[in-house]
């Protein structure tokens, strides 16, 4: 009896159970890989593919109305995806290849489509692809001319939930989405500039950095934001090396500033997808604090209650803050940003 060909054990992670079925066909053509001007390798995860699907190029895309990747941006080792050499690809399929060959079951069936499992290099990166969304050009423009009159101390750069720190609101005593009211209470006496866009992303806060956000003045301190619209499209370790590398780019353009990172917010239910994948890019961030420029702080919990729940006066639509939710926020970085001010 031929004993069979057992795949390294250090190859195992590369590989992924899945089934094909005749739909997977039909699936395949609108999941595309990226085309081969993308930016540098994403995810860390080589797939085996059925039809086109491998290179999951349906997800972290950018979607229509948005500039052309730039070239990927540099990440820091503390978050940098380990990703596979050609040569070592090349060595894990040719090891496939013989383990199949030892199957006589499905042999047949893998003579007859013979790309059927391919280990495949993993998808590039959108995360840290400089693109901005078309819509969001006019902040954008408008953040650059604030950028080149200087007179900024204090940079606050996200997101949505950054953007919504000038929302004034509509009225009551705790208007939804609105934090105008407490920053000015808490941050009205530094010169500040807040480049929140909301809807913006990793890459978009790349290409603003590298296209006059980044340019013209010198902040003291910086908070930075960053990473829960990537969540869904990009993988926790591709969003985690999104926010290094804006963090990179920031070193660069402000290289005496202290940045205060934070923590992405949990949003919507205990348990749901989107929450899990923005929640564990915080203990891969983390590692970005070197107690020197950068310094990392979680304060998602102050936002849930025992049973992990975001309560609607905190968060109304459980993602953005409610005055109140801006109120918790601002007492939890006071201190942290009045020191890194000094």
């Amino acid at each position: 009896m031929k004993t069979p060909l057992r795949l390294p054990a250090r190859y195992l992670p590369l590989l992924c159970a899945f089934a094909v079925t005749a739909a997977s066909f039909g699936v395949a053509a609108a999941q595309t890989a990226p085309a081969a001007s993308a930016p540098a390798m994403g995810s860390g995860r080589a797939a085996i593919v059925g039809g086109g699907r491998g290179a999951l190029g349906g997800r972290g895309g950018l979607g229509g109305g948005a500039t052309p990747p730039g070239p990927a941006a540099p990440v820091p080792p503390e978050v940098a995806i380990a990703r596979p050499s050609a040569a070592e690809i090349a060595q894990v399929n040719d090891a496939v290849k013989k383990f199949i060959a030892t199957d006589a079951s499905v042999k047949p069936l893998l003579d007859k489509y013979p790309g059927l499992i391919v280990v495949q290099p993993p998808r590039a990166n959108t995360a840290i692809a400089p693109s901005l969304n078309n819509g969001y050009m006019a902040k954008h423009n408008a953040n650059v001319e604030l950028a080149k009159q200087g007179n900024i101390d204090l940079l606050f750069m996200g997101d949505s939930i950054t953007d919504f720190w000038r929302n004034a609101g509509n009225g009551g005593d705790n208007p939804p989405m609105a934090g105008k009211e407490v920053f000015d209470q808490y941050f009205g006496s530094y010169k500040t500039a807040n480049f929140g866009i909301a809807g913006d992303t990793t890459q978009g806060v790349l290409y603003r950095l590298q296209n006059g956000e980044g340019q013209g003045f010198q902040p003291k301190a910086i908070m930075l934001m960053i990473g829960t619209n990537n969540a869904g499209p990009n993988t926790s370790a591709e969003i985690a090396e999104g926010v290094g590398a804006v963090v990179l780019e920031m070193r660069k353009d402000f290289p005496n500033a202290k940045i205060l990172l934070l923590g992405i917010f949990p949003r919507g239910n205990p348990g749901d997808a989107v929450r899990t994948t923005a929640l564990a890019v915080n203990p891969i961030i983390a590692k970005l604090d070197d107690g020197k420029n950068v310094f990392y702080l979680d304060i998602g919990a102050k936002f849930l209650d025992a049973d992990g729940v975001l309560a609607p006066d905190i968060m109304a639509d459980k993602l953005h803050p409610t005055k109140k939710g801006y109120g918790i926020w601002a007492e939890a970085v006071k201190d942290p940003i009045a020191n890194l001010m000094k």
